[in-house]
């Protein structure tokens, strides 16, 4: 593994509950184990890794937490639900985790159920800003297919719905509408804008499909945090995604004056942002079978060919970084389908909701199984 490689870290969520119902411990965990917190609705807890550069060592910090979870909830007939949404015939209320906070407050009052998801936040880490802005930029354009290769919620309270991503349609993107940030300042201000004039409760009220971050927002950034991914239980495949985006922002710094969408793009960065909101609703209802606009040229072009197309653009970066294998994973899911179409596929063979999610219970307790 190269020295030049970024920092890597994740922000994971994840449902907890039995084989046929979603049950909100969230208190308990987070008084039990250091390295999780509780979400607004009790229903779901959050891990969070510290950074590495080594693919390995993030395999074991994104593995290690969930198998000790496990056990733990074990004990209680629990378990953790694989999917991004409340799959489950639930109760639609909010559930709320902690009543004496005002920003949950704030949340249930305005958004209610509709932010009980489930995702994962992958942290990329670049310290120079002009870079920073950059990757932001490009991923940004790209994120749909992102969304595609992690989709894993097309079910809601029991029901399947026409989408790939229900976790993606119904969380309430917040502000409606993000521009492209030229630079730094041009993020500080628009922050500083939108807290004044409440269009932000605060600055972790910025929920867009990714955003910069660091110690101290808006001022003092250090990483790129997608965040539009649903949450992928396999730990390799989210390893893949994560490798692939790294490749790309490796990429992109070999050659930013060809990849950079304020220069590279034929449209301009108000037009840019319409399409990528546009092409990220288009991933979440079908995801690797969705018709997305190109960035650069505006061409229509399925997700799956794009993302293979992306795949043959990076393949020298991820030869000289020695990332190939990590890749694996991606091509998989091209070839077979992400969890979401696995699931519908499912369905549509008779299988009920319960049934499905029984089966990628067993799968994920197999997979963590394997890493002992």
């Amino acid at each position: 593994m190269s020295q030049n490689n970024l920092y890597k870290g994740f922000e994971v969520e994840l449902f907890t509950g039995s084989l046929n119902s979603h049950i909100g411990v969230s208190a308990e965990i987070e008084k039990k184990f250091p390295d999780f917190v509780k979400e607004p609705d009790n229903r779901n807890v959050e891990y969070i890794t510290t950074p590495e550069k080594d693919y390995g060592s993030l395999y074991e910090k994104l593995i290690t937490p969930r198998k000790k979870l496990r056990k733990w909830l074990n004990t209680k007939n629990l378990t953790i639900i694989p999917s991004s949404t409340l799959c489950f015939k639930h109760d639609i209320q909010f559930q709320r985790s902690d009543i004496d906070n005002v920003y949950h407050q704030f949340i249930q009052d305005n958004y209610g159920i509709s932010i009980a998801t489930s995702s994962v936040h992958i942290n990329i880490g670049i310290d120079d800003l002009d870079k920073l802005f950059t990757a932001i930029r490009l991923i940004r354009s790209e994120a749909a297919l992102y969304l595609s290769l992690s989709a894993s919620s097309p079910f809601l309270n029991n029901k399947i719905t026409n989408n790939h991503s229900q976790r993606w349609i119904q969380f309430p993107k917040t502000p409606s509408r993000v521009p492209f940030f030229v630079n730094h300042n041009s993020y500080i201000d628009w922050i500083e804008e939108n807290i004044s004039n409440k269009n932000m409760q605060n600055i972790r009220h910025f929920w867009s499909s990714i955003r910069p971050n660091g110690p101290q927002r808006p001022l003092i950034l250090d990483r790129l945090e997608l965040r539009i991914c649903d949450f992928v239980h396999d730990i390799n495949l989210l390893l893949g995604i994560t490798a692939m985006i790294e490749l790309r922002i490796l990429n992109l710094f070999e050659n930013i004056n060809t990849l950079d969408p304020m220069n590279a793009s034929i449209f301009s960065m108000d037009e840019l942002s319409e399409i990528c909101d546009q092409n990220e609703i288009n991933a979440a209802k079908d995801s690797l079978n969705s018709e997305l606009i190109h960035w650069q040229d505006g061409k229509k072009v399925i997700c799956r060919e794009w993302i293979q197309n992306l795949l043959s653009d990076l393949s020298s970066t991820a030869e000289n970084f020695g990332m190939k294998h990590l890749l694996d994973p991606i091509y998989k899911v091209l070839e077979e389908g992400n969890q979401s179409m696995k699931w519908i596929n499912q369905y549509e063979k008779g299988l009920s909701i319960e049934q499905i999610m029984k089966i990628s219970i067993e799968d994920m307790i197999r997979s963590e199984a394997k890493n002992v």
